[in-house]
């Protein structure tokens, strides 16, 4: 069932949607008593339904260095507040501010190289085989502060209309094998280091920290789902491990360190 939600909730509900505001225009009447079930349970199959029971994927941390989680299964399922686009159990990580840099959450329309997680390597959770790479949207500038996210919001939903690849900004998919895919988004442009048919080794760069697609701040979004687009795609489970050791995921607000340091040089 969890799968099955997945495969259809997000056509379902743009369709739904479009459908209701498709009456203005075109002159027909969807009766209340019709628009309005169709309405929530479109929302309710896009948000509430569809998590998948399964053993935890054991992969490395994409990231090296101090990096707090936001947005973590850890600490809630879906972790993001709903099951839609395969992040069920994804998870948010953004640099750890040294001092004098912005605070994650800090400022409205900074620069994205302002943030010190920008331009941070990216790194292969997995072995695999590079299946998509989608690197030439732009950075914008953050979108944080009571101001920035109710633009967010709003952009986020114009976004949606225009497919998940503009939701996850550039992004890279790794095949891990089983059924299993491995999603990097919000990537900066132009940052990949590998193309599709690629084979990469966990511990591998693959790309750059950046703020693409329906992002408040420059960050990684990491998750694994059942098939290689997020539109279609159920969320699986996960959980970090370094040379076999667990390293456990860390709860929202948490930092997730134990990885070796991050290069003292910062490509912006």
């Amino acid at each position: 069932m969890a799968r099955l939600a997945a495969r259809v909730r997000v056509p379902l509900l743009i369709l739904v949607t479009l459908t209701l505001v498709g009456q203005l225009p075109f002159g027909y009447d969807v009766p209340w008593w019709v628009a309005g079930p169709a309405l929530l349970g479109a929302f309710a199959l896009y948000a509430w339904v569809g998590r998948v029971c399964a053993e935890p994927l054991p992969v490395e941390p994409p990231v090296r260095g101090s990096w707090r989680a936001v947005n973590s299964p850890a600490s809630r399922v879906p972790s993001h507040g709903l099951h839609a686009y395969g992040q069920t159990y994804a998870i948010d990580l953004v640099f750890a501010s040294p001092a004098g840099a912005p605070a994650p959450g800090s400022g409205f329309a900074r620069r994205a190289s302002d943030f010190p997680g920008f331009g941070q390597p990216i790194l292969a959770a997995a072995p695999g085989r590079v299946v998509r790479v989608r690197q030439g949207q732009r950075d914008h500038r953050s979108r944080t502060g009571l101001a920035g996210l109710a633009y967010l919001l709003v952009e986020g939903m114009f976004r949606e209309l225009l497919g998940a690849g503009r939701v996850v900004g550039n992004h890279i998919v790794v095949d891990l094998g089983a059924g299993r895919y491995a999603l990097y988004a919000h990537l900066k442009r132009h940052s990949a280091s590998v193309r599709a048919g690629d084979v990469v080794e966990a511990g591998q760069e693959i790309a750059r920290c950046g703020n693409s697609g329906n992002s408040s701040e420059p960050h990684l979004h990491f998750q694994i789902m059942d098939r290689p687009s997020p539109t279609f795609a159920a969320g699986l489970p996960f959980r970090f491990v370094a040379g076999g050791a667990a390293v456990g995921t860390p709860r929202t607000g948490e930092l997730l360190t134990d990885a070796p340091p991050a290069p003292s040089t910062l490509l912006a």
